[in-house]
């Protein structure tokens, strides 16, 4: 039996459609809230967790625990994919926001590193371990799921949701931070408060469960399990059933790879400029970014709903070469209005290096020379930086020139190195207090992280219903998570490490959009050579 005549033997009603579409969303919206919420807090996570006399490596810490939970998402996939095609998708993401809210609460129990040392890092790494399992099952359990209860001409529509859900988990947890800080005074907050977002994930996952628990199998594969048509083994069929191999490449390089370094370019990494390089207020980002996300949230409905009668080609490709594009003039414009001093300073008083060895390792607890501190202190604090050509002359002085004045630094006594540098570039312009951009320039502000959001929506409203649409019901769940999971958890769950590391190695805050435009540009690529033109189809053996 095809998948249109078992959803017309079985077609839900209405009052069930919302149901599988509500409990579907919610859960998706509270495990990735609980997959965010470490991103959220990243400041303080680091501070409790990964505590370094290098700030950059702590940041580096934080985000590398980050890529771990991604890390583990294909691993997840394989586990849950097969499970969800063996066993049936509804139980299968029972499963999975069961072990991710488990999971997180886990990690607002954990002691600081203070209190138990190096054991502290490694349980949160275990536990950002099993999220990763976890959210490697959920996101293809739900997209399934969803997509065989939707008639044809309404799946990217009903699909979309769960696409909206994801921003709504990053929403949620802006929300939920925002909440506590309010009702929580600054420093008890930075003590223990941070916890209280972890541990509400308890009750999101009651609530989750509840709803999840109302639910009914997918009509598509109770069809097949009646029929006999059950995959042998899942896994190894995603990769031996004809035609496969194309689709996952396909899938993983003209999808999932576009998709996700958009969407973490958009909020993880618009987060952490704004907060870190920029030196935007952290509540005035949070808002930016809360009223942001909402609006956005409508734009992957609007997307989906489009694909239903464009096909799910043409958004992914306008999103992707329209990222190609506006990337760095967003990211430029994001930079002017939230920290414009900072702008005019390095345009009229830049920053240049000038030593022996100049070279700064980001992982490194202590610099190895002089002038390696020197560039670890102006990552810190976030100044765009040059390295001018040595000469003999210089032996082994260690020096900052802004314009014509030079500011000689004592290569023997680094202590107070980053007091005496800031305060010299205080006096020559440079801010480095937390800024509150004008109103006029948050609108702004918002205006272009909505901008950022199209584009995300554009490269993903669509996608659930599109792999759904790409793979064989009997090894759909399996083949569509482990591209979906490797994409995300790789090309996507590294992208903060990956954009971090090469800013902090070229001093330049705009050079880590390069990582995304590389990514973006291939798998523009691989989409137009790969994905089928005209109006949406069921799966079909080519």
């Amino acid at each position: 039996m095809g998948e249109a005549q078992a959803l017309a033997a079985r077609e839900p009603s209405e009052s069930e459609i919302r149901l599988v579409i509500g409990a579907s969303s919610a859960g998706t919206i509270f495990e990735w809230y609980d997959f965010f919420i470490y991103g959220t807090l990243a400041g303080l996570i680091g501070a409790a967790f990964f505590p370094s006399d290098n700030a950059t490596l702590e940041v580096l810490l934080v985000w590398a625990g980050f890529a771990v939970g991604f890390g583990f998402r294909p691993l997840g996939a394989i586990l849950f994919g097969f499970l969800g095609d063996r066993l049936g998708r509804k139980y299968t993401f029972l499963v999975t926001v069961t072990l991710m809210g488990i999971a997180t609460a886990g990690v607002g129990l954990v002691p600081t590193a203070d209190s138990i040392g190096i054991a502290a890092p490694i349980v949160v790494l275990f536990l950002r371990i099993l999220q990763g399992l976890a959210l490697g099952g959920e996101y293809g359990g739900a997209a399934v799921y969803v997509a065989e209860h939707a008639p044809p001409e309404k799946r990217g529509f009903y699909t979309s949701f769960i696409q909206a859900s994801v921003v709504g988990g990053f929403v949620l947890s802006i929300v939920v931070v925002l909440a506590c800080q309010l009702l929580i005074p600054p420093e008890a907050f930075k003590a223990w408060g941070w916890r209280l977002p972890f541990l509400l994930s308890l009750i999101l996952l009651g609530i989750s469960l509840w709803m999840r628990l109302k639910l009914s199998e997918s009509p598509v594969f109770q069809a097949m399990k009646e029929a006999g048509e059950m995959a042998g083994n899942p896994f190894i069929e995603s990769f031996t059933y004809p035609g496969n191999k194309k689709r996952i490449f396909v899938a993983l390089f003209g999808i999932t790879g576009v998709l996700t370094t958009i969407w973490y370019t958009a909020f993880f990494s618009g987060m952490s400029f704004l907060k870190g390089p920029m030196r935007m207020d952290d509540q005035v980002v949070n808002l930016v970014l809360l009223v942001s996300g909402l609006v956005a949230m409508s734009f992957y409905v609007f997307v989906g709903r489009w694909s239903d009668r464009v096909g799910r080609k043409k958004p992914i490709i306008v999103g992707a070469l329209a990222s190609l594009v506006l990337l760095f003039p967003i990211f430029w414009g994001l930079g002017t209005l939230a920290n414009p001093g900072l702008r005019q300073a390095a345009a009229e008083a830049p920053v240049a290096v000038v030593g022996t060895q100049c070279s700064f390792d980001a992982f490194a607890e202590e610099q190895a020379t002089a002038c390696g501190r020197l560039l670890q202190d102006l990552t810190a604090l976030g100044v765009p930086y040059t390295v001018a050509a040595s000469t003999s002359a210089d032996g082994e002085s260690v020096a900052i020139t802004v314009g014509t004045e030079r500011f000689d630094l004592a290569v023997t006594q680094p202590q107070g190195q980053r007091a005496a540098v800031q305060s010299y570039l205080e006096a020559r312009g440079y801010s480095f207090a937390k800024q509150v951009p004008p109103f006029v320039n948050i609108i702004g502000i918002v205006a272009l992280l909505l901008a950022l959001g199209l584009l995300s929506a554009l490269t993903y409203g669509s996608v659930a219903a599109l792999l759904s649409e790409m793979f064989p019901p009997q090894i759909r769940y399996s083949s569509m998570s482990i591209p979906y999971h490797i994409g995300a958890g790789y090309l996507g769950g590294f992208l903060p490490l990956i954009a971090t590391y090469i800013v902090a190695s070229t001093g330049d805050v705009y050079a880590g959009l390069w990582y995304t435009w590389a990514v973006v540009a291939f798998g523009a690529v691989v989409a137009w050579w790969g994905l089928p033109d005209g109006p949406p189809e069921d799966f079909a053996d080519d």
